[in-house]
């Protein structure tokens, strides 16, 4: 393409012009549940943030803090970005923390990159009711683009464009999730490239410290690949994610720039004459035979080079994926996974030994791994014939590939060489609830404040499976061994082998082939295959009661926990099920989650609330918690219960109002 030079500098002057006109360009992301008006919620925010720009300031850039109980239990994270002025950085967290309190009223959940142009310094500024610091968050994602297209005068030019456009991304990626330091910034790289048809081509990005180098280069790479697809042909525009930030633009921004290097173009081809010749060493002009052998056997050399260098190539990724883990691999339905060689899990798990051996279940034994590079995994060996065929494994796979949120375990990859079945998950290093719940000494640990947490962040795993994730799933086989605790005590649902897809618009749907645990099961499930949401709530109020008691479900036999716990609650002493450990704590507060549970096990399950009514219940101490009716197993009552429950129901409605 040969642009016009005057075009080439007035467009990017008019778009600088318009642009420093303007104080702030901001977006921010609001999700998650809305929280009460009247909760502590929102003033505990609005007082974090009131003094977070100066915290950031004063830790070199970059602060994360939390403020409040649980469950109105605020988290914050900002970051300025590298190069940042004192003051314009101060501004930059200000504006970014008003306007989410501007436009995240009620909303739990917020995130915004703010760009100031004035002063050209971006910011990042998020706050949650759950610490999501360490973590990579991906969702949700905003995107910008410029509204101008790009133009050439050929596709060749364009592919050309293409081409280096690329290069810089990747090399972008690279240089910014390599953290040659341990600063706050260290996730960072500014890059200005010449183009064959551009003289300077802009590239920013940057991710937040907390994170690892292989989440940040996730991260970045996913914003790079959402730009495409939803951008590709336009003259710049930007992705931001609640852990990372990208943009590309034809003109400087962030005042990011200003000494950096700009990469020169690669050589233009030559321009091609319309009449040549080919002459020898002495001058003589060779005939067109003589053209001809040349051309023959320079493409006969360029072929064996090519060769050659395919099998180079092959053996450096082939050394690469056993080093970094495995090699990438995409479904039928374009899912990328991640494909790991049997030997390298073999030597990462010391050949299945026992001393890394971490718990067994109905499918398979989980092992802990340590791959060449020192990542710590844990391998799901499924045990041949164990029932879980190939069917149940792409179903985890192709499921687990898909979901992003921090109350649900990472699925990092698979592998299936000969009779071998495997999957390699993050490693969760405090194991699976129930190693805690049901064992005498560890349960004394779990405080209820924590015991809270935990529920509530279960509750958000089924909500986001339900009704947050582009899918709809059941998980079919909620049970506290489901549940792993990660090093800060967060839960992670895990072991979808039996989760069942649903379309959006289905609620409920029917099944000759029963897959989960008995004692968890909804009752409408186990006799009649019929599977909803409301399945997965009963087994969440099984849990739930399991979490406040500290017993098994299975060792009320004949009646199980849950009519157990309804014949207390009926006799008006519900808190003779409550843990012993947590007989200190608050009293009201257990029972009202007593009553949540026992809402949740039903026998009705139209009667059963959703996991969002739940949430609202667990975040919202003001609202009144409905009253239970009996739950599955228990028969019906007799008149004396149905006596107990007229007397007592004025005492329920009292306590679950405090």
């Amino acid at each position: 393409m040969r642009a016009c030079p005057t075009l080439m500098i007035i467009l990017p002057s008019f778009i600088l012009l318009v642009l420093s006109n303007l104080e702030v360009i901001n977006a921010v992301g609001c999700t998650g549940l809305y929280f009460n008006g009247s909760s502590s919620y929102g003033l505990n925010r609005q007082n974090l943030f009131s003094t977070l720009a100066k915290k950031v300031v004063a830790n070199g850039g970059f602060y994360n803090a939390s403020l409040g109980e649980s469950p109105n239990r605020v988290h914050a994270l900002a970051l300025c970005a590298r190069g940042y002025e004192r003051q314009d950085c101060m501004s930059c967290v200000e504006g970014a923390a008003q306007g989410i309190l501007n436009n995240c009223q009620n909303r739990i959940d917020s995130f915004t990159w703010e760009k100031d142009l004035k002063d050209d310094v971006s910011c990042l500024v998020s706050s949650s009711n759950q610490s999501n610091f360490g973590n990579l968050e991906l969702l949700p994602a905003i995107s910008f683009d410029n509204p101008h297209n790009l133009k050439s005068e050929s596709s060749k030019n364009m592919t050309l464009f293409e081409q280096e456009w690329n290069a810089m991304a990747n090399g972008t990626v690279k240089a910014a999730a390599k953290a040659e330091n341990s600063s706050v910034h260290k996730y960072y790289s500014a890059v200005k490239a010449e183009f064959t048809e551009y003289p300077n081509v802009y590239m920013l990005m940057q991710c937040t410290p907390d994170i690892t180098s292989q989440d940040c280069k996730t991260c970045l790479q996913d914003c790079v690949a959402r730009f495409r697809e939803l951008f590709w042909g336009r003259q710049g525009g930007e992705v931001n994610r609640p852990s990372c930030f990208f943009r590309w633009d034809l003109y400087p921004f962030h005042g990011a720039f200003g000494n950096v290097t700009r990469v020169p173009a690669p050589p233009r081809p030559p321009a091609q004459e319309k009449k040549s010749s080919i002459t020898d060493e002495k001058g003589r002009r060779i005939g067109d035979s003589g053209i001809i052998a040349i051309v023959v056997v320079f493409t006969f050399i360029i072929i064996l080079v090519f060769v050659a260098f395919i099998k180079v190539h092959a053996r450096s990724r082939k050394s690469h994926n056993i080093i970094n883990g495995g090699a990438g691999y995409s479904d039928s339905d374009g899912q990328y996974m991640l494909r790991f060689d049997l030997g390298m899990l073999l030597t990462a798990t010391n050949e299945f030994s026992p001393e890394n051996k971490l718990g067994q279940g109905g499918f398979g034994t989980v092992y802990k791994g340590t791959l060449f590079n020192g990542k710590e995994v844990a391998v799901k060996r499924l045990t041949k014939g164990s029932g879980q065929g190939d069917i149940e494994f792409k179903n985890e796979v192709s499921l687990l590939t898909r979901l992003q949120h921090r109350n649900l375990v990472k699925l990092l990859g698979f592998c299936n060489e000969g009779d071998e079945v495997i999957l390699v998950y993050e490693f969760v290093p405090n194991s699976s609830l129930d190693s805690f719940i049901f064992d005498d000494e560890k349960r004394s640990l779990l405080t209820w404040e924590l015991r809270y947490r935990i529920i509530e962040g279960i509750a958000r795993g089924l909500v986001y499976l339900h009704e947050d994730s582009q899918l709809k799933i059941i998980h079919r086989d909620l049970k506290l061994s489901n549940i792993l605790l990660d090093a800060e005590m967060n839960p992670k649902v895990a072991d979808f082998g039996t989760a069942r897809l649903f379309d959006t618009d289905v609620t409920r749907a029917e099944t000759k082939r029963i897959a989960g645990t008995r004692g968890y099961m909804a009752p409408e499930y186990l006799n009649h295959g019929q599977i909803s949401a409301k399945s997965d709530v009963y087994g969440f109020g099984v849990m739930l009661l399991e979490i406040i008691s500290g017993e098994r479900n299975k060792r009320f036999e004949g009646e199980g926990l849950a009519a157990f716990a309804w014949k207390r609650w009926v006799e008006g002493k519900p808190e003779i099920i409550i843990d012993p450990f947590l007989m200190e704590h608050p009293r009201n507060e257990i029972i009202k989650l007593i009553q949540i549970g026992l809402l949740c096990v039903q026998e009705n399950a139209t009667k059963r609330p959703t996991m969002s009514s739940v949430i609202t219940w667990l975040g919202n101490e003001s609202i009144i918690v409905p009253l239970p009716n009996a739950p599955a197993f228990t028969g019906s009552l007799s008149q004396f219960e149905s006596a107990t429950i007229a007397m007592n129901e004025d005492v329920f409605t009292e306590l679950s109002c405090r």
